[in-house]
């Protein structure tokens, strides 16, 4: 879903291609889940003629400022995207709109012409994205309301180290919630989290001073070079990745390079001493000892919050923003090009799910087998006597 990467390339794209133009023509979707507080004639009638003077961005929020107020404002949600027609607005799946591509799409929710020709439009094929006409949007909810922007305001190294250490929950939970910080969202947490080599259940008020100064960096780094490269799969770490829950989220991370540390490791490896002590007898443990090993090498989630998305309960910690509120009460049902990789994912998982329960399902008929053969041979050799 869009995050501040995707909403930053669109404000940049139409600060390079819309300024200074007046609004010739603007259609405005027949939708009040989308179109908030209101009417579609009142916001056409409030867009025609205005000049687009300029264009902002706070957390995953974006509006243009116009010679004149209200001005529209825009909440990405899931799956909001800024098209302009025949300009390329990111490097990521979304393109430039091509002559034969439908065009305004049917998911277009804003759509306007300028007064050169150039037309762009503000699609929304989920309807979890909020189009607003405000009198100043940084002034009021959900704008209002957000932490400082991850990009534009960045906190200091000394600031990080301060408020972090008074935090006690996981450190992914935290950078997600936009009330702390705005703009980072699933990917770019899990990235952060990834090239500061901090676990994403690490508590935020447990890591050391040099977490502390490598997440700062990292904030910054990451957030810098998506935007500069988009998602290129060939700057992807080429390491063992599993996938766990953290806040609620399906979480991204290298085990071999992103651990507890401190008394969080001495409880997580005594869980799993204990776990694999608590497998049962005889048959059972040949086959319980084997699915402990492929799950110690990640390859199947543990019991606790740790299976693939739609296979197991979500943890019950929830610090959500009012932002994000949408976001995550969104069922996986409603599919879309967006989820592709956390569907190819979701299926490889299920695919080792399925080849660990054969492996076990073999291992138990063989043995039973051999139970049966011995008993009959028994049953012979005193027939025999």
């Amino acid at each position: 879903m869009p995050e501040l990467p995707e909403v930053e390339a669109a404000r940049r794209a139409i600060e390079e291609n819309c300024l200074g133009k007046k609004i010739t023509k603007a259609l405005i979707a027949d939708d009040p889940k989308v179109i908030d507080g209101v009417s579609r004639a009142d916001f056409e009638a409030s867009l025609l003629g205005k000049t687009i003077v300029s264009a902002h961005r706070k957390g995953k929020n974006l509006w243009l400022r116009l010679d004149s107020p209200p001005f529209p404002s825009f909440q990405f949600g899931m799956a909001g995207a800024i098209y302009i027609k025949g300009v390329a607005v990111t490097k990521y799946k979304r393109s430039a709109v091509k002559d034969t591509d439908e065009w305004p799409s049917k998911y277009s929710k804003l759509f306007v012409e300028l007064d050169d020709g150039l037309e762009f439009s503000f699609t929304d094929k989920r309807r979890f994205a909020r189009v607003r006409l405000l009198k100043d949007p940084a002034s009021v909810p959900p704008i209002s309301e957000l932490g400082p922007d991850a990009l534009l305001e960045p906190m200091t190294g000394d600031e990080l180290f301060e408020s972090l250490s008074k935090k006690k929950i996981a450190i992914k939970t935290l950078l997600l919630d936009q009330s702390y910080i705005s703009g980072i969202g699933n990917w770019v947490a899990d990235e952060v989290l990834y090239q500061a080599r901090i676990h994403p259940e690490q508590s935020a008020a447990s890591l050391s001073k040099e977490n502390y100064g490598n997440l700062h960096k990292s904030i910054k780094e990451v957030i810098e070079k998506s935007l500069e490269v988009g998602a290129d799969s060939s700057q992807f770490p080429r390491r063992k990745i599993d996938f766990i829950t953290v806040g609620g989220r399906t979480t991204a991370y290298v085990p071999e390079l992103q651990k507890l540390s401190g008394q969080q490791a001495a409880r997580a490896g005594s869980k799993q001493a204990n776990k694999r002590k608590g497998h049962g007898d005889g048959v059972k443990d040949d086959v319980n000892e084997a699915a402990s090993d492929e799950e110690v090498n990640g390859s199947v989630q543990s019991k606790k919050g740790r299976k693939p998305r739609g296979q197991g309960n979500k943890s019950s910690a929830k610090r959500k923003s009012k932002e994000s509120d949408d976001e995550d009460n969104a069922n996986d049902s409603e599919d879309d090009d967006d989820d592709d990789n956390d569907d190819h994912h979701d299926e490889d998982q299920k695919n080792k799910t399925r080849k660990v329960t054969n492996n076990k399902q073999s291992k138990v008929e063989k043995t039973s087998k051999k139970t049966v053969q011995t008993s009959q041979n028994s049953k012979k050799k005193k027939k025999a006597k």
